[in-house]
């Protein structure tokens, strides 16, 4: 007869462990009723197609947003006296400061182009008619707030980049009749730069993060977990049943798992990007100086379409009871405020339109719906073309200095210059081609849709 062993250390710690897993399970679920609710979650259903996971990326770059930029508050400073000195610090001195304020940048950059792509899927699909309306108006708002965003994180450097961008939204502020003095010292309290910077701090750290950490859940997780996913045309018998049919794995293992592999690509992607490319070395900008030239830096791209459209606008100017208004620089910012509120209520116009009001579970191809895939087409390429502006600047003149006093710096080098004669001409041809271009796409893209569907 077999003397029985005692288990050895590791199998009874894994023994007691399991057991302390269950008795904690068991009495969690005796007072919260967890596995009623959680254990047929577990087996929802998610689509397998790649182009659904383009939210879950905006959403990995978001966690990383938020994570990299607490690391930079405890060491930012917001006075505008130290701004950029504590930038600069960060960046050279802090252990890990520009690996941090890069991860941050392109996190930032990943999460506006993802959020772009995203909604372009739901766009271009359909995937925003009813019952999805909220999901679509809530992703417009998100769309929104991560633009402003992102145009108060570049300004707070305080270097001559930022506070450049800072006068130039100023500019616009004053344009403004009646109210634009009033709004401009709200903004600024009192003259440029004022206690600009602050403010902007207080709006970039806690106002809009706040708002989206609860507009970002509400949107991907708890309406899109809610309602019944949609579904690719990928069979004859899933049309037949008007999307009634649930297809795609279950949640867990499937779909956590592809979720994990999603979260790991994109923190890997957005770490080589910080660590192997440099952006925004505030250090060569130097700190504001109110007569020096801005740097030949671009806009990002996502803040290029207003650049550049303010450089198509003519400098209009009409006298009107002794007050010169600027119609020129409204033309701009009315454009990103027409396009948002038609993007906000899309879903309601197409219905009034087409006189749809059935639920939808099954996805468009683009070619079976080919007005919108051609509004879609022309919207692009509109913004194309003003993105296109902002990559042309004019040689700056020769600056002299009086005699006696030491030569100016020269204005640095932008990425194209041209003669003042052929900048014209660019300016005239983009003028031209942001009206023709988007109606010659429009057309060429309903045909060739018309001519691809069944």
């Amino acid at each position: 007869m077999a003397t029985p062993t005692k288990p050895k250390r590791r199998a009874r710690i894994v023994t007691g462990s399991a057991k302390m897993a269950r008795d904690a399970s068991i009495y969690l679920d005796d007072r919260l009723p967890f596995a009623r609710w959680f254990r047929p979650q577990l087996r929802k259903l998610f689509p397998s197609h790649w182009s659904f996971l383009l939210g879950e990326l905006a959403l990995y770059s978001f966690v990383l947003l938020v994570l990299t930029g607490t690391f930079l508050t405890l060491f930012y400073k917001p006075n505008p006296d130290v701004a950029y000195a504590s930038t600069v610090e960060i960046s050279l001195e802090v252990r890990g400061g520009l690996l941090m304020r890069q991860l941050h940048h392109w996190s930032a950059t990943v999460f506006v182009l993802a959020i772009v792509a995203h909604l372009c899927r739901v766009f271009f699909t359909g995937a925003f008619r009813k019952p999805r309306e909220l999901t679509w108006m809530l992703g417009v708002v998100l769309f929104g707030l991560v633009l402003f965003e992102s145009f108060l994180g570049v300004s707070l450097p305080g270097d001559q980049l930022a506070m450049t961008g800072l006068r130039q939204a100023q500019g616009v502020l004053l344009s403004i009749p009646l109210v634009g003095t009033y709004l401009s010292a709200f903004v600024f309290d009192g003259g440029f730069p004022g206690n600009v910077i602050p403010r902007i701090f207080v709006t970039h750290v806690l106002l809009v993060p706040g708002i989206l950490l609860a507009v970002v859940p509400l949107h991907a997780l708890i309406l899109t977990w809610r309602q019944k996913h949609t579904e690719r045309r990928s069979s004859r018998r899933e049309t037949a049943a008007g999307g009634r049919t649930v297809t795609g794995g279950p949640f867990f293992p499937y779909f956590a798992i592809k979720n994990g592999a999603t979260a790991l690509f994109t923190i890997g992607a957005i770490a080589a990007l910080a660590t192997f490319v440099r952006v925004n070395p505030v250090w060569e900008h130097g700190a504001y100086n109110p007569g020096a030239y801005p740097p030949g830096a671009q806009p990002f791209w996502y803040f290029g379409v207003l650049d550049g459209a303010q450089r198509l606008v003519p400098p209009w100017e009409i006298v009107v009871g002794g007050y010169v208004l600027q119609p020129g620089l409204w033309i701009p910012p009315l454009i990103l405020t027409v396009f948002f509120g038609v993007l906000l209520l899309y879903p309601f116009l197409e219905r009034r339109f087409t006189g749809d009001g059935d639920h939808h579970h099954l996805l468009d191809r683009p070619s079976q719906a080919p007005v919108r895939t051609a509004a879609g087409v022309a919207v692009i390429t509109f913004f194309t073309v003003l993105w296109a502006g902002m990559w042309v600047s004019v040689i700056p003149p020769v600056m002299r200095s009086a005699p006696g006093f030491p030569q100016p710096p020269p204005a640095p080098p932008a990425l194209l210059t041209v003669a003042p004669a052929t900048y014209e001409m660019i300016v005239v041809g983009l003028r031209v081609a942001v009206f023709v271009l988007p109606v010659a796409a429009f057309l060429v893209t309903r045909a060739v849709c018309r001519r691809r569907s069944p």
